[in-house]
């Protein structure tokens, strides 16, 4: 028999380490997943035929191989204009043929990128530029602020650079830093950004300045379409997109995996890992009927969080180490999907569409008196997400903390809370809401903050144990996107094939990355 790989988690990490172990061929992967739908969070959740994404995920990445590994699962359908999709400075020529769109509807679609931030009452372009529209929108007062602090943060930075606070000062300068980035990061994670460690800005912004979104603005005045590419992620234009979602991708890996002799088990809670000798001998589960198994391995890679790997290691960890998996810090999210008539009338949001929807992807709520995060337009990402085109279908994110008074509130109560949000910030009139539901999701940023001081104590003792290789975004406690997550997964599989135990290779996964906007917690 062929020696066997656990992989605990069915995310876009743990597919894709199982996918590329098939095609190899020489060891079996046994996919454990501890809910009912594999995607991790990237899976698509169906609500009476209206389909959510959590978080958003654009399918763009800077890595050749991303980008290659995700149209060979699904095709780019051809019933579309040719565009370009911009990564590495280069263009790549997608579109206007793959394929038709199959019976099954299993197709990349090409999609026009547009985020905004929703500011006093008002629309302004994401990343912020200086054109007509920001300064008429900010006045001459504060424009003027922004403009002598910003000089003020070049000619004198912090130094050193402690927290996210001093990261996003130095380069935007703290009038900036207090209109557009303070308080939302601050919704979002709970804490002061004086609280919050440097490492985090450096990992999901490093590339973004000021001067970076004023040249990408000039160039896209300047140079034609389909000219030189944004280098930055965050800049980019168009990316693709799952006909029907990003779990109808995974779900296509899923199949594949097991075709090619694979498992992949649903319902499977991982408990425990046994260990002897600095390696992992077993893994334990309980099914959904509460039932105990156990498993042999041969290699683990995990991608579960780690503060519930650790809680159930055999023998114990260390006390120090124990004590900082189980501190580690996690902000946990809420969408509440809202199915309305139609929007209010905006003249800022630049809408032709007859039901008054914006023609944005997401839309980063910036106002002070309400506690949504972010607002997603599901039609804006595939028509094919709304079951009644002449729907908005929207989903609130909310940031919070599992068991706080927000994840404490019934459906009921919280679809109410969230439609009144959005009617008090002029979006939407109350009784246009035709139906609602709400998504929790715990653990789904790791913090940055508090006892993730001691981090690197904790990794240096995980990677000390030879069979085990923690991939994606949780098993690694590091805020990955999906192509991070499953790049490390790549470099996992090669380890194991190779023989290697040096886990050095993942890590320095989006180190030296730019930022790829895909997620809620931008600063």
């Amino acid at each position: 028999m062929k020696p066997t790989v656990i992989i605990i988690g069915g995310g876009p990490a743990g597919l894709t380490a199982a996918l590329e172990l098939v095609r190899d061929g020489r060891m079996r992967p046994v996919v454990l997943e501890a809910g009912d739908d594999v995607g991790g969070l990237s899976r698509t959740v169906d609500y009476k035929g209206n389909r959510m994404d959590i978080g958003g995920h654009r399918f763009f990445s800077k890595s050749d191989w991303v980008m290659d590994w995700w149209r060979e699962i699904l095709p780019i359908a051809a019933e579309q204009p040719e565009v370009a999709i911009a990564y590495r400075g280069q263009q790549r020529r997608v579109g206007a043929g793959d394929t038709a769109i199959p019976a099954d509807g299993r197709a990349l679609l090409v999609r026009k990128r547009l985020s905004r931030i929703y500011f006093l009452r008002r629309y302004f372009d994401y990343p912020i530029t200086l054109n007509a529209t920001t300064l008429r929108n900010l006045g001459p007062l504060r424009l003027l602020r922004i403009g002598v602090s910003y000089l003020l943060a070049a000619l004198f930075p912090r130094r050193p650079e402690r927290s996210l606070e001093d990261f996003l000062v130095n380069r935007f300068g703290a009038e900036l830093y207090r209109t557009f980035f303070k308080d939302y990061t601050e919704k979002v994670w709970g804490v002061p950004c004086a609280d919050i460690t440097a490492e985090w800005g450096a990992q999901r912004i490093k590339g973004l300045s000021v001067l970076g979104a004023l040249r990408h603005a000039l160039q896209r005045r300047l140079k034609p379409a389909g000219g030189e590419a944004a280098r930055n992620t965050s800049l980019i234009e168009q990316f693709l997109y799952p006909r029907l979602g990003p779990g109808q991708l995974w779900r296509e890996v899923a199949d594949r995996v097991v075709a090619g002799g694979g498992e992949v088990r649903l319902g499977q809670r991982v408990v425990g890992l046994r260990c002897e000798a600095n390696r992992v001998v077993a893994v334990h589960t309980l099914d959904a009927a509460g039932t105990r198994h156990e498993l042999v391995a041969t290699q683990v890679i995990s991608s579960m969080p780690i503060k519930d790997l650790v809680a159930g290691m055999q023998p114990p960890p260390p006390r120090e180490i124990d004590a900082i998996a189980a501190a580690l810090p996690y902000r946990d999210f809420i969408t509440v999907g809202l199915l309305l008539s139609g929007m209010r009338t905006n003249p800022c949001a630049s809408s032709v569409h007859r039901n008054h929807m914006p023609p944005d992807n997401w839309i980063y709520i910036q106002e002070r008196d309400v506690r949504v995060g972010r607002l997603q337009i599901f039609n804006n990402w595939s028509p094919d997400l709304v079951a009644d085109p002449g729907h908005v279908w929207l989903g609130l994110e909310y940031f919070c903390k599992e068991g706080d008074e927000l994840w404490r509130l019934d459906d009921a109560a919280m679809i109410a809370f969230a439609a009144g949000e959005l009617e008090r910030i002029d979006m939407i009139d109350r009784a246009a809401v035709l139906d609602g539901t709400v998504l929790r999701v715990p653990k789904t940023y790791p913090g940055y903050f508090g006892a993730y001081a001691g981090f690197p104590r904790l990794r240096a003792w995980l990677d000390g144990i030879d069979n085990l290789f923690l991939v994606g975004r949780n098993g690694m406690h590091r805020y990955n996107n999906q192509d991070h997550s499953m790049l490390t997964a790549k470099c996992a599989v090669e380890a194991i094939l190779s023989g290697s135990t040096d886990k050095q290779a993942i890590w320095d996964i989006n180190v030296d990355d730019d930022y790829h906007e895909d997620s809620g917690a931008r600063p």
